[in-house]
């Protein structure tokens, strides 16, 4: 016969071995984005564990829901595409079209714009 563990002595064993857990309230959904799909995790009970400088998520859902998944642009603030247009000397039009194609990395944007990436 196995002797279970209280609540208080699992947490003296976890504080001996250095380790902390504790909830995170507030947590309405958990969103899991793969490709083609999401996994929602809704009203799940989330759980932080820290052990040696780690933090580890632990998540038990209530429900759980599977969605198609959107394609994301990447956002591209403006500042950025006038840098691209400034470096490659080229219209901001065509900076923001490289960033798009590049998902945002200036460097490569204006590698691609000036030639140098194929």
């Amino acid at each position: 016969m196995r002797r279970r563990l209280s609540p208080r002595a699992l947490r003296r064993m976890m504080k001996q071995m250095g380790m902390s857990m504790a909830p995170v309230e507030g947590v309405r959904e958990v969103v899991l984005k793969l490709p083609g799909k999401r996994v929602v995790l809704e009203d799940p009970e989330v759980f932080v564990v820290e052990m040696g400088g780690q933090r580890i998520y632990q998540v038990m859902p209530g429900a759980i829901r599977e969605e198609a998944a959107l394609e994301e642009k990447p956002t591209i603030p403006e500042e950025d595409v006038l840098l691209v247009a400034q470096q490659a000397g080229v219209s901001p039009e065509e900076a923001r079209e490289a960033l798009e194609k590049t998902g945002g990395d200036l460097a490569r944007a204006i590698l691609l714009l000036t030639g140098q990436e194929a």
